[in-house]
């Protein structure tokens, strides 16, 4: 028996879970929230220490602040002019990791008020980077460093449920001859080589065409990837994995425009930070 049928039988069966469904937005939000104050009511001091010591999910970085800190500032020191730097809010939609990066909705972290906790920066900056790209012709160029939060259970050293990533995206227009797609990855492959140091770069190819925007990168044909378009690739430091990136479809998306384009990359500032 799965823990959803049992939890479904001790209150009242598969039907509570189609009554609830079938709410309306603020009607199920309003039931969540007295649901929460009640529990949250019957909570002890010592009830919410227990927890703090035990849930992964509320525990203090295991990287130092200061060490976090400056791999954060070199990060940004070395981003060029033309990328805004945005301070990202802590939620996001519901939604806005599943609907734009198929990412399963059991790794991201929900709330009762119809948003989720923060899973990665590069999906709320496509928003606003579909947002930008509505009201004028001109690339737009964002970045950001925020502390998300992760669901899924990862084990080995360097993985933590929250964790700090610095997410740089590029968005236009389709230029013709793969024009756009050269120019942002050139510069975004340049932003990393001068933030990161002597790091190795791995490109996955997908789509033959884009063979010319890897130029002389090696080559990673082994890599297994969801989302992204064309091209991607993967940053190495020390022979240790720090960062990710490539082209996605998420500004088509949500414009409905199939000529807009977008590349994303970003780093683990706390397994940076470490090396």
């Amino acid at each position: 028996m799965s823990v959803l049928t049992r939890v479904l039988r001790a209150v009242g069966g598969e039907e509570v879970l189609d009554r609830l469904s079938g709410l309306s937005g603020s009607d199920l939000t309003t039931l969540l929230l007295a649901l929460a104050r009640r529990r949250a009511g019957a909570r002890s001091g010592a009830d919410v220490v227990r927890q703090y010591r035990s849930d992964r999910f509320v525990a203090p970085a295991e990287v130092p602040f200061a060490v976090l800190r400056a791999a954060e500032d070199r990060l940004l020191a070395a981003l060029p002019p033309s990328f805004s730097v945005l301070g990202l809010s802590p939620l996001a939609p519901l939604g806005t990791c599943s609907a734009v990066a198929e990412m399963d909705q059991n790794n991201v972290v929900s709330t009762v008020r119809g948003t989720e906790v923060a899973a990665d920066p590069t999906n709320a900056l496509a928003l606003e980077a579909a947002l930008r790209r509505q009201s004028g012709p001109e690339d737009v160029r964002l970045a950001a460093v925020q502390r998300v939060v992760r669901a899924q259970l990862f084990n080995g050293a360097g993985r933590f449920a929250h964790f700090t990533l610095f997410a740089a995206v590029s968005a236009g227009r389709d230029r013709g001859s793969l024009e756009f797609e050269r120019e942002h990855f050139a510069e975004h492959v340049a932003y990393l080589r001068a933030a990161c140091g002597d790091v190795e770069f791995r490109v996955t190819v997908l789509d033959p065409r884009f063979e010319v925007v890897r130029g002389t990168l090696p080559a990673d044909p082994s890599r297994q990837t969801g989302y992204y378009k064309g091209l991607c690739f993967k940053v190495f430091r020390d022979g240790v994995e720090i960062g990710d990136g490539g082209f996605v479809d998420w500004t088509q998306r949500l414009t409905g425009n199939r000529k807009e384009r977008l590349l994303i990359s970003g780093v683990g500032v706390d397994r940076f930070a470490t090396l």
